[in-house]
């Protein structure tokens, strides 16, 4: 499937991409407004893609049709998808990276983002995309299948940066998701920059600015 998509473009030579997926119900937009906050450097030269989800059926919500990347199950620890619905949609985040590394971005430049839904399906495209990657931005999310998909890491991806962040009053995501998977990849080997907000289902400007920072790092940006 080709997936629609916002694009928004940083001062610079364009070398780098960031490639960011909304949550359950929202779509592409929904991050847009967040790149001027994160007050990154002149001529930082990234390329930033909000795709947007199709519009599915979503089991959970009566089967009411809503932009998903995947169909929510259940809230139920172990029972909230479908794994063979989850890897579709990885499917569709592989051809977007492809696309970019066509178009002349190094894959070691691209970094994946997803909140909630969308960081379940970063974390799952990530760690098993062939290539290395520059990192995955894990915001508000968990990760579902995880012994399944911690034996297939690609060997590309052994030391990947992952930036994990969660809300401490998350009604809708337990924080205990949180510590189980960034748990499970830091003792993979991952380099799991791990946060805790007071906040709940959202984001926060003290996460903003880690993020800011945490991607300035990667990117080798200087202010």
């Amino acid at each position: 499937m080709k997936l629609a998509s916002e694009t928004v473009e940083t001062t610079g030579t364009i070398d780098k991409t960031v490639i960011w997926l909304h949550g359950l119900g929202a779509d592409g937009h929904d991050f847009v407004p967040l790149i001027p906050e994160l007050k990154l450097p002149e001529g930082a030269g990234i390329r930033f893609i909000f795709p947007h989800a199709p519009v599915r059926p979503v089991t959970l919500n009566h089967g009411d049709e809503m932009r998903a990347w995947y169909d929510l199950l259940s809230l139920e620890p172990g029972k909230t998808a479908n794994e063979a619905d989850i890897l579709t949609t990885v499917a569709w985040i592989n051809t977007l990276i492809d696309n970019e590394i066509a178009n002349g971005i190094a894959a070691d430049k691209i970094v994946l983002a997803g909140f909630s839904q969308g960081g379940v399906i970063a974390l799952h495209t990530g760690l098993r995309y062939p290539q290395p990657l520059a990192g995955i931005m894990a915001l508000s999310t968990y990760l579902p299948f995880a012994p399944q998909t911690l034996k297939q890491v690609s060997d590309g991806q052994s030391r990947l940066p992952i930036f994990a962040a969660h809300g401490s009053n998350d009604p809708v995501i337990p924080l205990l998701s949180w510590h189980i998977y960034a748990l499970k990849l830091e003792a993979s080997g991952f380099k799991v920059e791990a946060h805790q907000y007071p906040m709940e289902h959202s984001l926060c400007p003290q996460e903003i600015k880690d993020l800011s920072n945490w991607l300035q790092r990667i990117y080798a940006l200087s202010a």
